[in-house]
């Protein structure tokens, strides 16, 4: 549970990475890197006198993640130019006033094919209905059940290994929020919570490998996959989005 300090620095955190990734989000076109993407989420982050969190964060390289295609997450910006038709994940993290604030959405590039579109359009769906189901007293598992339903109706998988995470005065700690079902999760969510909700889907099987860089985690089977994230609190009667 965050103190109501820790919550309010949190919110401005979270306010100047929702900007961020606004800025970057608009940037996305064919042709444009995501070295040069990587750039500009670097400079808007230092410009706000916050510090792009992902750089140097156990050996991170760079100031975002960009996950292109079947890239789920951890992807390293590079001179790649992004073509027409291209799906890409932005994952920004600012760190300001002691705290941190993590969000990340999923852009179309150009002219994508429908299966895409629905792939990134259900994606979203899964994190709004997920963060619909953050109430206090319901168990943690209630989340991973919104998002494992709606993704399984739409004929897409869960990616298991990745997961939401608490988040405050640490990049990354308790709880572990999965993103599927999974019953023994019985801890109950309660005010003062704050964790992020950042459910990964894939057109295809859930299972990914790491390349060898040692952070880009791709689909085993080479099919697309999209993510969507807030960090979310729990209130006293439900939930706060502080990355809006």
């Amino acid at each position: 549970m965050k103190s109501l300090d820790v919550i309010e620095r949190m919110r401005g955190a979270c306010s100047i990475a929702a900007e961020i990734l606004r800025e970057a989000g608009a940037l996305v076109a064919p042709g444009i890197t995501t070295d040069e993407i990587d750039i500009a989420v670097h400079e808007a982050t230092i410009s706000r006198n916050a510090y792009p969190s992902p750089l140097n964060y156990r050996g991170f390289p760079k100031s975002v993640c960009t996950s292109v295609n079947e890239v789920i997450c951890h992807g390293i910006p590079d001179d790649r130019a992004l073509e027409n038709g291209d799906i890409l994940n932005i994952d920004v993290t600012a760190y300001i006033d002691g705290v941190h604030g993590d969000t990340n959405a999923t852009f179309l590039v150009g002219d994508v094919d429908a299966g895409s579109r629905r792939l990134v359009e259900v994606t979203r769906e899964c994190l709004e209905l997920a963060i619909e189901a953050v109430m206090p007293g319901r168990p943690l598992s209630d989340i991973g059940r919104a998002i494992e339903g709606h993704a399984t109706e739409n004929r897409f998988s869960v990616i298991r290994t990745f997961v939401g995470h608490g988040i405050g005065e640490q990049f990354h700690g308790e709880p572990s929020v999965l993103h599927y079902y999974e019953p023994r999760l019985v801890m109950p969510m309660e005010p003062g919570m704050v964790f992020t909700i950042e459910p990964m889907i894939a057109i295809g099987d859930h299972r990914e490998k790491i390349w060898s860089d040692g952070w880009t985690a791709v689909t085993q089977d080479g099919l697309r996959t999209a993510q969507f994230e807030h960090t979310i609190l729990v209130t006293e009667s439900g939930s706060e989005v502080l990355t809006r």
